[in-house]
């Protein structure tokens, strides 16, 4: 009886894990999409995620360092964007300053 609880367990536990790698695969996704439409002509890009917040079940809200290059240059540029995503989807985007103290969580009263 006992094994066949530590397998139950074991495959519970898989499962749970094989789920998150699934939201942060989404999440790449999301951001790759992102990238595509915000910097169409960039040679390269990378992104970094500083932080991220869940402030809802269905919400991550993400801290990102976008460095792009561009077609004609070989100088990258770097940004830095505030994302919601909402059930796996872009729901709003925010460009805020390089050398901001943004931290992704809400603000206290």
């Amino acid at each position: 009886m006992s094994a066949r609880l530590a397998l139950s367990c074991l495959l519970i536990s898989l499962w749970l894990t094989s789920s998150a790698f699934a939201a942060s695969d989404d999440i790449a996704t999301v951001i790759e999409v992102f990238m595509a439409k915000q910097f169409p002509g960039a040679h390269s890009h990378m992104w970094v995620i500083n932080n991220t917040d869940r402030p809802g079940m269905n919400e991550v809200v993400v801290d990102l360092n976008a460095i792009v290059v561009p077609q004609a240059s070989h100088e990258a540029n770097e940004s830095r964007f505030l994302l919601l995503i909402v059930e796996g989807r872009l729901a709003a985007t925010q460009n805020i300053p390089l050398d901001s103290k943004t931290d992704c969580k809400p603000e206290s009263a």
